[in-house]
């Protein structure tokens, strides 16, 4: 056997290689992912969102808690539009809108024209979403060592 009787095609070198293959990827299955991580970000937000608002009103108090539902409010508006925005990516569509920062601004300047707001626990509201794709990422990290 010689070199040239080798065959030259790529081989799986992991097993989630093996099982997906980057070729193999139909773009109906690629949204249907895409959907199933929106909602479970979406989900996973409402509930942290849940869980921090409680324990926000028990360690402070009311008006502070209902600042920071107001930023985490904000925060699953941003990521319904991130996720509308990604929706739409395409090869002709290559840039995602910025308008959803304008959100945030329009919520800070918001919070700081209005005595009964205050910019802290809104802002840490509206970064929900980080320890959402925090999360993710850990969970994620922990399946890929199993």
């Amino acid at each position: 056997m010689s070199l040239s009787d080798e065959s030259i095609d790529p081989k799986p070198t992991t097993q989630h290689d093996a099982q997906s293959g980057f070729g193999d990827t139909k773009p109906e299955n690629s949204m249907q992912e895409f959907y199933q991580l929106s909602k479970e970000f979406l989900l996973i937000t409402l509930v942290l969102t849940g869980i921090i608002f409680v324990s926000v009103w028990i360690s402070y108090s009311l008006n502070i808690a209902l600042n920071y539902l107001l930023g985490a409010c904000t925060s699953v508006i941003y990521l319904r539009m991130l996720a509308k925005d990604v929706e739409r990516l395409s090869r002709e569509n290559q840039r995602l809108s910025k308008t959803r920062f304008a959100l945030l601004v329009v919520l800070i300047l918001l919070a700081s024209r209005w005595n009964q707001l205050q910019i802290l626990p809104i802002f840490l509201g509206f970064l929900t979403y980080k320890a959402t794709l925090i999360i993710y990422v850990v969970r994620e990290a922990f399946r890929s060592f199993e």
